[in-house]
């Protein structure tokens, strides 16, 4: 009986806090199918009268969305291509390889995680700005190409990866290039998948970087759309949060289609 009510209750808390966690999400797609009067009533109505499916047309062309959805398109795949690659290689020596201060450099590479980004930024800019790559795909996509928690869960799986395998492969005349591309990196596909996801959410999502490194709508991305949309469209919460929407619809449909390759990459690295 006692179990019973236990599992009774984590059930329900669990249920309250996805509620909690969710109910932002719901309210902003409620909102946006209201119409600018229902926005603004008091007490707030959750549900729409009748949805408004034209607030999705008219966001969409209330300003240059097709090309900010392209630009952020662009960028979040370059980026996590980017990313994976570097993951890969990375991780592979930090987790396998042996060479001289491995351990040393390693600490020193996750010791980066600790900088803000605040403290990097300016000199990103400038570093972007002298190279010419103001306002350009490179401005971008450059400082993101490398990311430090997802060298460190590439390399938590490789070493988590037995030793045997290795020495079975040199048994069969494989270097560790050869070995890298024929069973190391099948097998890390989780941890890849992991990591290109949280690259491709966190360029997806990126605003300061992209508001900085441009300043016209043919390079501006999703993120900096919406800022602009806001500015020059005035108050309408309706089609703000129309646009909201469909600038989340690609990620919650990315996470949906990797949702058990993510979760088996997180285990796979925590278990590392």
């Amino acid at each position: 009986m006692r179990s019973l009510l236990l599992r009774s209750f984590q059930h329900l808390l669990l249920a309250v806090c996805g509620f909690t966690t969710a109910f932002p999400f719901l309210w902003m797609i409620s909102t946006s199918l209201k119409t600018s009067g229902e926005v603004g009533e008091f007490p707030p109505r959750l549900l729409p009268a009748t949805p408004q499916w034209s607030n999705y047309p008219d966001a969409w062309q209330s300003a240059a969305f097709p090309r900010y959805f392209a630009n952020s398109v662009v960028m979040a795949t370059v980026v996590t291509l980017g990313v994976v690659i570097t993951a890969l290689l990375a991780g592979y020596a930090f987790g396998h390889m042996e060479f001289p201060g491995r351990k040393i450099v390693f600490m020193l590479y996750l010791a980066t995680m600790m900088i803000p980004f605040e403290v990097v930024v300016i000199p990103n800019y400038l570093f972007i700005t002298r190279l010419g790559w103001y306002n350009s795909l490179a401005a971008l996509v450059a400082p993101w190409l490398s990311n430090v928690f997802s060298v460190f869960l590439v390399t938590q799986f490789f070493r988590g990866l037995p030793r045997d395998f290795y020495e079975a492969a040199q048994l069969d005349g494989c270097g560790h290039s050869r070995y890298l591309s024929r069973i190391a990196a099948p097998l890390a596909r989780p941890a890849l998948a992991t990591a290109g996801l949280f690259a491709f959410l966190g360029s997806w999502n990126s605003l300061l970087w992209p508001l900085l490194v441009t300043n016209s709508d043919a390079m501006r991305p999703i993120e900096v759309g919406l800022q602009s949309f806001l500015v020059q469209e005035g108050p309408r919460p309706h089609l703000l949060m129309a646009a909201s929407t469909m600038a989340m619809a690609p990620i919650i449909g990315l996470f949906f289609l990797a949702q058990k390759t993510f979760v088996e990459g997180v285990a796979a690295g925590v278990k590392g």
